[in-house]
């Protein structure tokens, strides 16, 4: 019989049409086989691919290899294995991994430019792959990679973590598509994180000692840096990085269109938002909303760096909700406030039902390179890809847009109650702020329409024009077809 976790999963992935059996060079090792994980990246979220790996010792994963650019960084986590008595053999570069026949798959965790053409390197060596999120730094190379995967038959999971909390979000998404709260209204993500001003420089600033600067662009351009911290600061600037809205956004916008149940990119998409509160070398919004037109319901997504109030530490709520997703409905409306449990509430707001519980992501991960099935995974590329897209979409948006006056803003988007009151509720957040949108105008983005099926803009060249990256040789990403 067909247990709850096997019939949640299912029934995600017959509605994306993943099944079958993916191939590779060890596809015929018995579960008792050691798989040989290579970590690439882990100065920051990479730290807990190492510490997720190794807590799979039991289930056969071995921890065989580290790749980073940054000496200091290899360093640190080298000494810290030796101390548990655990030997890796260290690269700099990424292409010595995936040149390593000893490596059955490997985590990347680097900046979000390097995600795809990492990926897919790897792909092509023959390697499976859990990628972090966002898992393209643009529409098209996202593609690329879903494209890559099933050309080679490869297994690739998404780092959105909360696909695995089947007892908990899984569940909660099947609630609301079996009508129980009859027809979704809006589905909406938040990401209301504090986000301080990275500083203001002048002119170039050295690049660390201890990194190879080529290495770390990669197939982004290689400029001076002119910023502070070469390290994690690149997520607020769009050579390397995608904003809030791909950093931490990611994860709420894939749950949002999780409900939706939506495996194409939005019909439309516009954004309106800005840098606001203070002036720095960052370059990405720290405040907007991004709205996707899909037709049986909108997804508007909300993200806002600054807090309640002008100098305050706590952080704006809605509907309970700081980073996470609130699904409004007919008959009531789903809190989503973390990455494992869901809370329904009636129209009274009084709670109705919990859903709530978690997997091991990594675990999930190993468990579908060893069963070879491309529907075992919580989070298949795919799923990545789509999400990811979303953000870019929107940012698209916001980077073709105009500074205009509040009231043409409204005005542009009065006919619509839910992005007209999410409008209103930025005003007010950021009036606390003591933000003059009189003099620090917001930038309202075009109305993108877009086809779904070809992931094309349909009446906008300039759109189109940033939905692929230029790269750099050697780190060229390629068109898998």
């Amino acid at each position: 019989m067909t247990n709850r976790r096997r019939f949640l999963t299912q029934s995600v992935a017959a509605s994306t049409g993943v099944f079958y059996i993916a191939k590779t060079s060890w596809a015929q090792k018995s579960p008792g086989d050691t798989i040989n994980m290579a970590v690439i990246g882990f100065g920051g979220r990479g730290a807990g691919h190492i510490s997720g790996y190794k807590g799979l010792k039991n289930e056969g994963v071995r921890l065989a290899a580290l790749c980073d650019v940054d000496s200091n960084v290899m360093s640190k986590h080298v000494q810290a294995l030796d101390k548990e008595k655990i030997k890796v053999t260290q690269y700099t570069d990424m292409r010595r991994v995936f040149d390593d026949k000893s490596i059955d798959a490997v985590s990347i965790a680097t900046p979000n430019h390097w995600h795809a053409l990492a990926a897919i390197w790897a792909i092509q060596a023959g390697k499976d792959v859990y990628v972090e999120k966002p898992v393209s730094h643009c529409v098209w190379e996202g593609r690329q990679i879903v494209n890559a995967a099933r050309k080679h038959s490869k297994i690739v999971q998404t780092g959105t973590q909360a696909r695995s909390s089947r007892e908990g979000l899984a569940a909660a998404v099947k609630y609301v598509q079996d009508g129980n709260l009859g027809k979704v209204l809006v589905s909406r993500g938040l990401c209301y994180k504090r986000r301080n001003s990275i500083g203001k420089t002048e002119g170039e600033q050295p690049v660390p000692e201890s990194v190879e600067y080529d290495l770390w662009c990669g197939p982004g351009p290689k400029k001076p840096l002119t910023r502070k911290k070469l390290h994690y600061d690149w997520h607020w600037t769009w050579d390397y990085g995608n904003g809030d809205l791909g950093n931490q956004g990611i994860h709420q916008m894939d749950i949002a269109r999780w409900f939706l149940g939506e495996m194409e990119l939005s019909p439309t998409v516009w954004s309106v938002g800005g840098r606001l509160g203070y002036e720095d070398d960052g370059e990405t919004a720290n405040t907007q909303i991004i709205y996707h037109g899909y037709e049986k319901a909108p997804l508007i997504f909300e993200v806002r760096g600054l807090p309640s109030a002008k100098d305050g530490k706590d952080m704006d709520k809605y509907k309970g909700a700081g980073v996470g997703v609130i699904v409004e409905c007919e008959g009531g409306t789903v809190v989503v406030s973390s990455y494992s449990s869901a809370q329904v509430l009636d129209k009274d707001g009084k709670e109705i039902k919990k859903f709530s519980g978690s997997e091991d992501h990594f675990k999930n991960f190993i468990n579908a390179c060893r069963s070879r099935r491309v529907d075992d995974l919580h989070a298949d590329i795919l799923e990545g890809h789509l999400s990811s897209a979303l953000c870019h979409t929107g940012n698209i948006s916001h980077r073709l847009g105009e500074k205009q006056n509040p009231d043409a803003i409204l005005e542009m988007i009065k006919g619509d109650r839910f992005a007209a009151e999410t409008f209103e509720r930025m005003k007010e957040h950021l009036a606390k702020n003591e933000v003059d949108l009189a003099k620090d105008k917001l930038t309202l983005g075009p109305v993108l329409k877009m086809d779904g099926k070809a992931e094309r803009f349909s009446d906008n060249d300039a759109a189109n024009g940033m939905l692929k990256d230029k790269y750099r040789e050697p780190f060229v990403v390629p068109e898998i077809s």
